[in-house]
């Protein structure tokens, strides 16, 4: 009786918390996928948009109207990641676990202004910038990141006529 109590508290301790640890490891790794899937099908059907980043408009384009637009994203760094650029810290170098949550919340922001732009009646998008801020402290001590805002933004406009912008 008192074998099995022990076994029961050993898995409680050990093995339950590190099955919930693989669970979550595999749950965002599904999510991750699905988004950057989503990602890549919203980018295709945008792709004949003009979004540019000149700061002057094209001369071609014949405007009546302009407006600012923004799209925007606040993504959370997963724990694994954030243990693992943890131990790339330690010696330096590149943090390679931080790139793909990067790259999602810039492509997501863009089609997010993109989106907005379109919804809007907008043609194309000139001057875009980005920009990108940590959004909260992971520890109580205000050191690490719990979560970083992409922010795209850039000047909508729409065409006096559908064609008259340059091909």
């Amino acid at each position: 009786m008192d074998s099995s109590f022990e076994l029961i508290s050993m898995f409680a301790n050990i093995l339950l918390p590190i099955a919930g640890l693989l669970f979550a490891f595999f749950v965002g790794n599904l999510l991750e996928k699905n988004h950057f899937k989503s990602i890549r099908e919203r980018e295709a059907a945008n792709h004949s948009f003009p979004v540019v980043t000149f700061d002057t408009m094209p001369e071609a384009w014949n405007v009546n109207r302009a407006e600012m637009v923004t799209g925007s994203i606040v993504v959370s760094l997963d724990y694994f990641k954030r243990v693992i650029a943890w131990l790339r810290g330690l010696v330096g170098g590149r943090v390679k676990t931080y790139e793909p949550l990067l790259d999602r919340a810039r492509r997501e922001a863009v089609l997010r202004m993109i989106e907005s732009a379109k919804s809007q009646g907008y043609d194309a998008i000139f001057n875009v910038r980005l920009e990108t801020s940590r959004l909260a402290n992971a520890r109580r001590d205000g050191k690490g990141i719990a979560g970083v805002e992409m922010l795209a933004f850039g000047t909508a406009v729409k065409f006096v006529s559908r064609f008259s912008r340059s091909q």
